[in-house]
């Protein structure tokens, strides 16, 4: 790929404000693993290598299994996730896919019932920022760090 601008240097305070929205997320009750699962699920929608690279290494130091990553595009499929992450999945992709009806009432509902209004907020919160972050790095080509 074409090297391009990186916003973060040349507009670091752009990048001050997508952190600032993260460092509300990580002050929350909200999961570890479950801000990863969002993270994972909507960079797989974007198709953000970069952000798929650097979130499923992060679930993995944070307790996730390798074989819940791989069946992550397919959780409706398996009985690996709990019902809570199954409603979170599929609010990651209703709000990543939003041109197709956005969040429905029933997932709404349902998420609301599970979690309540701030775990929900924060849910959404979290899907709104790795959507941003997934435009971010795919628009700019951002390069996936060699090990």
């Amino acid at each position: 790929m074409k090297k391009r601008i990186q916003i973060k240097q040349v507009e670091p305070d752009a990048y001050k404000g997508m952190f600032a929205l993260e460092s509300y997320l990580n002050k929350g009750k909200f999961s570890s693993i479950h801000k990863e699962l969002i993270k994972i699920r909507a960079s797989q929608i974007n198709g953000c290598a970069f952000c798929i690279d650097m979130h499923t290494k992060e679930a993995l130091k944070k307790g996730e299994t390798l074989q819940r990553i791989f069946l992550l595009n397919a959780w409706n499929e398996t009985d690996l996730f709990s019902e809570e992450e199954k409603v979170l999945l599929k609010m990651t992709e209703e709000v990543t896919l939003i041109h197709k009806g956005g969040l429905s009432s029933d997932t709404y509902n349902k998420a609301l019932s599970l979690f309540g209004e701030n775990y929900l907020s924060q849910i959404i919160m979290a899907v709104v920022a790795i959507n941003a972050w997934n435009r971010i790095s795919i628009s700019t080509n951002k390069p996936i760090p060699e090990e």
